[in-house]
């Protein structure tokens, strides 16, 4: 997206803006906090403040450029919104988010929304996991 994308999102094209837009869109593999793109910003010697960071966030959400997830309960991430359905697992261990798309688990939660008489219009589906522990050496 560039300053034109922004325009068509109805945001004016602001130094914040695109200099957070370019930290995402570097980051694309990555759900970063907001306290991630801060840093990042401080990194790069841009002088942007936290707040101004939420606040573009935010804005950034309401106009569909990003997607906020709140996978631990506790503080949101973001990802770039590319209009691709993928759902989520998170690991319990050290918080690494990997994304999977998955046919058969799509296709199943249709036929359970249509066998209760529901059209499925959205989901969201994270799984919490963690590795494996090695067995016991005796």
């Amino acid at each position: 997206m560039d300053t034109f994308g922004l325009r068509k999102a109805g945001l004016k094209a602001t130094l914040p803006r695109l200099r957070i837009l370019e930290i995402l869109e570097r980051n694309a593999d990555r759900h970063m906090s907001a306290e991630d793109v801060y840093r990042a910003l401080l990194e790069a010697g841009d002088d942007v403040g936290l707040a101004t960071v939420y606040r573009v966030l935010t804005q950034f959400e309401s106009a569909g450029i990003v997607q906020r997830h709140n996978f631990d309960g506790s503080h949101a991430v973001f990802e770039m919104d590319r209009g691709e359905h993928h759902d989520h697992m998170v690991c319990l261990d050290n918080g690494e988010v990997l994304e999977f798309m998955d046919e058969e688990i799509e296709r199943r939660q249709h036929e359970i929304a249509a066998a209760h008489g529901f059209e499925l219009e959205g989901h969201s589906l994270v799984l919490y996991v963690r590795k494996p522990k090695p067995p016991r050496q005796r």
